[in-house]
């Protein structure tokens, strides 16, 4: 069970990292995501992967019960998540019709322009 979960965290970060390094809008938004749910699952796994055990302590003493931080924590971090792509997904859009462009190297188009008003007339 771990080498699953371990093994789909790295291909999670390593589709993120391979996206974020596009040259377009929308992947980079999707690695980002895809970052995210990497280090949401590596934060639920770092609770133990405890299977059919309650995330509550029982009042017999019973010891086998599973960590309910890391799950509360997967869940505040899959809402500020969402909110986050949607934000990302709006700047990105308004970038978009503002530029006609969803390219991301914008810094060396201004490069250009700007070396080509400073040409001696």
């Amino acid at each position: 069970m771990e080498i699953i979960v371990a093994s789909s965290i790295g291909v999670l970060t390593a589709g993120g990292v391979y996206l974020l390094l596009r040259l377009r809008t929308f992947p980079v938004i999707l690695g980002l995501a895809l970052l995210s749910y990497a280090v949401n699952v590596f934060l639920f796994a770092s609770g133990g992967l405890a299977i059919d055990q309650p995330p509550i302590l029982s009042k017999y003493g019973d010891a086998s019960y599973t960590d309910p931080l890391p799950q509360a924590l997967v869940l505040t971090a899959i809402v500020i998540s969402f909110g986050m792509t949607a934000v990302l997904v709006m700047i990105g859009l308004g970038a978009y019709l503002e530029a006609d462009s969803d390219r991301i190297d914008i810094a060396q188009d201004d490069d250009d322009a700007q070396a080509e008003n400073e040409r001696p007339a």
